[in-house]
């Protein structure tokens, strides 16, 4: 079991603001896989929703491991934890609607949900918090 880690107010505003992250997931030949993604802080966990299907999506299905890289210049936070994937698309839909207006606004998600989301099989992430790097940080 592994044992969480606790964010101080610093690194907690830095991730609260809406900015693009990488998440890094593990290819079937041990190769890094990259994709650029929207997330959310919830308490302890991030918050991170995409298509099914998609590489990111086969690469955590098979292995859990991931890692997300938020950076704004000369400061970032790596985090390195464990991928839960929900199915439920009642749930999905509605935390990629939630994604899509922390970083557009609402009316252009809404717009995305008619167009495109609704029709998409939808799979949120929750991903623990079990090791984090920081850069460029007060302490």
């Amino acid at each position: 079991m592994t044992t969480r880690v606790h964010l101080d107010d610093e690194v907690r505003r830095f991730l609260e603001e809406p900015r693009i992250a990488v998440l890094a997931t593990v290819n079937p030949d041990g190769a890094p896989q990259l994709s650029a993604i929207w997330y959310e802080l919830q308490e302890e966990v991030i918050l991170m929703n995409t298509r099914r299907g998609r590489l990111k999506d086969r690469n955590l299905r098979r292995d859990a491991r991931c890692s997300l890289c938020v950076e704004d210049g000369y400061r970032y936070v790596t985090i390195r934890g464990i991928a839960q994937l929900i199915d439920d698309q009642e749930v999905a839909q509605a935390d990629i609607k939630h994604l899509s207006a922390r970083y557009h606004g609402m009316d252009i998600a809404e717009r995305q949900v008619r167009e495109q989301f609704s029709k998409e099989h939808r799979v949120t992430i929750h991903m623990s918090i079990d090791r984090i790097s920081l850069y460029g940080f007060g302490k």
